[in-house]
């Protein structure tokens, strides 16, 4: 079989399933010279207003997530490390070997 039969199979049987989710209505003020660029963005993506406004805060929600869990795991290091008998010096600087490590 050639690579094009092998795709075109491969497209065959692939399917993608969308499981809507609940949501809610929210009414938000914005500027109207902010709302004149989002609008500009979403033609030039192609795109609707609202997936663009539902993509920009999905990204920046998973980027503040994010942060929200490393912050929580630098916290529970550091009362860890505090257990068995650190200095405040020592727990300081390990924490912040992991923050440089870690960009």
């Amino acid at each position: 079989m050639s690579n094009l039969d092998d795709d075109l199979e491969l497209e065959q049987e692939l399917e993608l399933k969308v499981h809507p989710r609940e949501s809610e209505t929210a009414s938000i003020q914005i500027p109207s010279r902010t709302l004149e660029s989002l609008k500009k963005v979403a033609i030039q993506r192609d795109m609707p207003l609202d997936a663009l406004l539902k993509f920009y805060i999905g990204k920046s929600l998973r980027q503040d997530l994010s942060q929200l869990f490393a912050n929580q795991l630098l916290d529970s290091t550091a009362k860890v490390l505090a257990r068995y008998h650190h200095s405040e010096a020592e727990v300081a600087q390990v924490l912040q070997e992991i923050q440089l490590e870690s960009k």
